[in-house]
């Protein structure tokens, strides 16, 4: 009865996002409501102190968890804040990209871009500076979010490929599953998947869009806070690599060296201090991470998680890789992921392959499937869950053709 309950929770709060432009109800509130009358009705249920005690040292998990990628989000997005307000973000686009280009090649150079840098840091930067880039050219509100959705994609599909892309690719590499070398071959079918979509959305797309140009007016303080950010990322990378460093404590280092540059060489009668900055952060997009994690770790709680395991292991391993990567859009990848490794499936190199790239694309089919996509929906105003809807085909396709050609590729250089 108590399971049933939550689940109904957890239905109302997608049907609460799906139909936010109908309820004018912002998504961020009624997910958090959800989430967290979930929870409320689990210590209720619990009954015995014991069980008491155990519901709360599971929501202790869960809001450590949330509160890492709170500070990490947080860290993120004041970088990108200041960066994106000194104009160093457009200074960036100025040097890469053209004034004048045509839709169609804006689209393919885009996608590479948020492709290879989505492959070095996490999602969520990879988005926010991606997204950064569509601001410097005049786009319609169309294809504004036909780039986003073709951003969120590419940044999944990037992140596959190299263990600091990616936290599910993480886990099953140091699950001792696959090596370095063979996650490197999946960077091919990322890349044609992505190259596909962005083809398939230029079909239509005609015309020249341009940047407008702007002077370089930034001081030497921004150029060493755009340093510090560049090797913050850097850093992220190695110390998480050498000494097992969580990347949210990098960050938090990068930001504050940030905030000391900026207090060492700014006097304090000026109008914008850096600290300011932090106040740009969209605590919607937090609010929202909170509602939709809190719901997901309750769904694990109850077992929902481990019903779907039960289910991947009844079929073919390849079969319920691509299964799996479609239940990602709609179950947050991480637990799903750390579910499946708990359960020890016997899969050979290929196999896990294709798990590996299933489970961290397959959460593009759905806007609130991955982090990338939850942090575009909240900032481009054009893109909601149901507009969304109309490029689950072709997002459907790219995943597809990516996810065979992986099996391919992989049984044909490691089987």
């Amino acid at each position: 009865m108590l399971n049933t309950f939550l689940i109904i929770l957890a239905v109302l709060a997608l049907l609460s996002i799906i139909f936010e432009e109908v309820t004018h109800l912002n998504k961020a509130k009624t997910t958090l409501f959800f989430g967290c009358i979930s929870w409320v009705a689990l210590f209720m249920a619990a009954g015995e102190p014991a069980n008491e005690k155990l519901v709360a040292h599971q929501l202790n998990e869960n809001l450590l968890e949330i509160a890492t990628l709170w500070l990490f989000l947080m860290s993120t997005m004041t970088f990108v804040a200041y960066l994106n307000a000194k104009g160093m973000i457009q200074i960036m686009v100025q040097k890469l990209f053209p004034q004048k280009v045509s839709v169609r090649m804006l689209m393919i150079q885009v996608a590479l871009f948020a492709l290879v840098l989505s492959a070095f840091c996490d999602n969520v930067t990879a988005t926010l500076v991606s997204l950064g880039l569509l601001t410097t050219f005049k786009l319609d509100k169309q294809m504004r979010r036909r780039m986003a959705v073709l951003i969120i994609f590419a940044v999944n599909s990037g992140g596959v490929a190299l263990i600091t892309g990616d936290v599910t690719t993480l886990m099953i590499f140091l699950g001792g599953h696959v090596h370095m070398s063979e996650l490197l071959m999946l960077f091919i079918p990322s890349a044609v998947s992505v190259i596909l979509l962005a083809t398939l959305f230029s079909l239509k797309a005609e015309g020249v869009v341009s940047t407008t140009p702007i002077k370089h007016t930034y001081q030497t303080v921004d150029v060493m806070i755009a340093l510090v950010f560049f090797c913050t990322i850097l850093m992220t990378m190695l110390l998480n690599i050498l000494f097992g460093i969580p990347p949210v404590l990098t960050f938090l280092t990068g930001l504050s060296i940030m905030f000391l540059i900026g207090h060492t060489t700014r006097s304090d009668k000026e109008e914008i201090k850096i600290l300011e900055y932090i106040r740009q952060v969209e605590y919607d997009t937090l609010l929202f991470f909170l509602g939709i994690l809190l719901l997901v770790g309750m769904l694990k709680e109850i077992g929902t998680l481990d019903m779907l395991t039960e289910a991947y292991t009844m079929f073919n391993p390849n079969i319920s890789n691509f299964v799996t990567g479609i239940g990602s859009a709609l179950i947050d990848n991480v637990p799903l992921t750390a579910a499946l490794l708990k359960a020890s499936p016997v899969l050979n190199t290929p196999e896990w392959l294709g798990l590996t790239y299933s489970v961290g694309v397959g959460g593009s089919l759905l806007i609130i499937g991955s982090a990338s996509g939850i942090v575009a929906m909240s900032k481009v105003k054009e893109l909601t869950f149901v507009s969304y809807l109309k490029y689950v085909p072709a997002l459907f396709l790219c995943y597809s053709v990516g996810y065979a050609l992986t099996l391919f590729l992989a049984y044909r250089l490691f089987d």
